[in-house]
């Protein structure tokens, strides 16, 4: 039995509570046993510092720069990556000659792209952005390229018996096949990218959310480099909740499996109604209908 959407509201409110509250309690009381709390700004401190950066104007020039280069390079990334892993997946010239120099490239970290990035491109405004594409694009490619690659061959043979070419059966089969190792890409690539988009920020950037939060440091203000963090943490919750909320929209036809406790899952909304000796199925289909719907609910309100 599941818990009402309420009770879990205030469950997950009472454990935010209870983490800045024992926060306060360490710092205010200057606690240093092993780890040194007497060095950290409390939560007033923070808040204190959040209530001033939002009354200027430098903190929503920073967090716009970031959210521009953030979205402009995961858009490019989700692009090529998809296109170039259904390239790879489906066509094995392209594995041959693109396959080795992805591999090669894919193990170095995105932040180490930041000397090509300088040499490349004419401003740190481009490099910042061809660095966030980078990171995301490889879990993108790759969980493209593997999703593609198990779907089953049936699908496809059954399109082209009706007739339909190459086109038809990437957009009927491949594409709506792999939507859900897509979006597992997508989702590993937004949080990639936040990473990466403060680093490169930090050591090359002019203005953004990384920029000042390392400006901060250092001059010794530790309250807005809290600020800093708290204001990339809520980013990187909120973009990433979209990608999974939009990838649920685009996989609404997927049959959904909710947890059980016990290590079990059960699939929501599939539970037959008795069928009466009258021959009432109309009820019967409203109750699986409104079970279809109660699940979909329940498991989009699990990533809010």
């Amino acid at each position: 039995m599941t818990r009402r959407p309420l009770a879990r509201y205030a469950l997950r409110t009472a454990s935010l509570a209870a983490f800045l509250g024992l926060w306060q309690l360490l710092t205010s009381l200057d606690v240093d046993l092993w780890l040194r709390f007497s060095q950290f700004p409390t939560v007033t401190d923070v808040a204190r510092a959040f209530a001033g950066r939002l009354s200027g104007s430098d903190y929503w020039t920073d967090l716009t720069d970031s959210l521009t280069r953030i979205l402009t390079g995961f858009v490019l990334a989700a692009v090529l990556g998809v296109a170039t892993g259904v390239l790879v997946a489906r066509s094995r010239l392209a594995e041959d000659l693109l396959g080795p120099v992805l591999e090669v490239i894919r193990p170095i970290p995105a932040i180490a792209l930041v000397p090509v990035a300088i040499l490349l491109f004419p401003s740190n405004e481009q490099g910042i952005v061809f660095i966030t594409c980078a990171a995301a694009f490889f879990p993108v490619l790759v969980s493209t390229r593997h999703a593609v690659r198990a779907l089953t061959p049936v699908w496809e043979e059954a399109v082209r018996t009706m007739g339909g070419g190459r086109l038809r059966i990437l957009a009927s089969v491949v594409l709506p096949g792999a939507l859900p190792g897509i979006f597992g890409g997508l989702s590993v690539g937004i949080g990639v990218s936040w990473i990466c988009v403060i680093s490169a920020e930090m050591i090359s950037g002019q203005y953004g959310v990384g920029y000042r939060t390392w400006q901060d440091y250092t001059v010794v203000n530790y309250p807005d480099v809290f600020v800093g963090m708290v204001t990339i943490g809520v980013l990187g919750w909120v973009t990433s909740t979209a990608v999974e909320l939009l990838g649920r929209r685009l996989t609404r036809w997927l049959p959904r499996a909710s947890y059980v406790p016990g290590g079990r899952t059960r699939t929501p909304g599939r539970v037959a109604a008795p069928v009466r000796a009258d021959g009432d199925s109309e009820h019967q289909a409203q109750s699986e209908q409104q079970g279809q719907k109660d699940s979909e609910e329940a498991l989009d309100e699990q990533l809010v």
